[in-house]
């Protein structure tokens, strides 16, 4: 599998190192403005090459992966502690639309790390012009990921045991599905000793965590790459996962003219079937105002 990374900050290099470790790609393209970064990189981790999968990895144009199975787009100006996602909107906006003109006609998927990621995937489906299946963000992915690492500390369960989803927004807005979270086929509001009244300060500790990591170093870097690589390797092998994928939505729920999170089927074409998840009527006003929040957002570019 060819692959290519745009952007070489700490996301992008994380990224990189998780797809090298995860065998996803056989050859691994890098891409960063500063074209000795993406060189550096590129040296640094071919010097790894005994210890991960047989690949090949160099600096490359963004036109040089035109013909990639996948390219991952990482680009853009990461966050401040007290910068919410959708502060990123306007610098960032300008960045992934460029990128994702001159990707225009690509053969195989776009995956968007850069945040607020629900909106610049929007950007990039409409400035690609890609069928939307193809244009893939990262969603909630790793908000669905923080949830269930927190469940399965507070429960003594391995998270992989847990069937909880964070959906709606990467951000302020998302929206934790309690009323469908379930541990072994039981509902986890029926499981002993579970207080529905530590949901919400769980729910903000998930929401939180970005806030609290880059307080203390600077960026999210290596969870995102854990999850990318993980997708891409579900994608590309066409294994048909389930995940909280963002894609422009085209009716299920309810939802249009969106890029959003909802538990999506992915496989070699891209993020295919969207699934509509059991909802409260609380979750379903949640995510309907998670819906919003983004539509404004984007619209406040125009």
């Amino acid at each position: 599998m060819k692959l290519g990374v745009v952007g070489m900050g700490w996301v992008g290099a994380s990224v990189a190192a998780s797809i090298l470790h995860k065998g996803v790609a056989s050859e691994l393209l890098l891409n960063d403005l500063r074209e000795e970064l993406a060189e550096g990189e590129a040296m640094d981790l071919a010097h790894g090459s005994s210890f991960y999968p047989t690949a090949t990895v160099r600096a490359a144009s963004i036109e040089d992966m035109i013909d990639a199975d996948a390219v991952i787009i990482a680009a853009g100006k990461g966050g401040g502690p007290e910068e919410s996602r959708l502060d990123l909107l306007r610098i960032n906006a300008a960045i992934i639309k460029g990128i994702a003109e001159r990707l225009a006609g690509m053969r195989g998927l776009l995956v968007i790390l850069t945040n607020p990621v629900d909106v610049m995937t929007r950007i990039a489906a409409e400035a690609s012009g890609l069928p939307f299946a193809r244009v893939i963000g990262t969603g909630t992915m790793l908000d669905t990921a923080r949830l269930r690492s927190t469940l399965g500390t507070s429960l003594a369960i391995e998270p992989r045991s847990i069937h909880a989803q964070v959906v709606g927004e990467h951000g302020d807005s998302e929206v934790v599905l309690w009323s469908s979270a379930r541990l072994g086929g039981l509902p986890l509001r029926k499981w002993p000793g579970w207080d529905r009244n530590n949901e919400q300060a769980i729910a903000t500790e998930v929401r939180t965590a970005a806030y609290e990591i880059i307080a203390r170093k600077g960026a999210t870097n290596h969870a995102i790459g854990l999850v990318t690589a993980a997708l891409l390797k579900w994608t590309l092998s066409g294994a048909r996962r389930i995940v909280t994928v963002s894609r422009m939505q085209e009716g299920t729920a309810g939802l249009r003219d969106v890029a959003i999170s909802l538990p999506t089927i992915v496989g070699s074409k891209g993020a295919t079937k969207v699934i509509e998840p059991e909802m409260d009527g609380d979750e379903r006003e949640a995510l309907e105002r998670s819906a919003e929040v983004l539509r404004r957002a984007y619209e406040a570019m125009q």
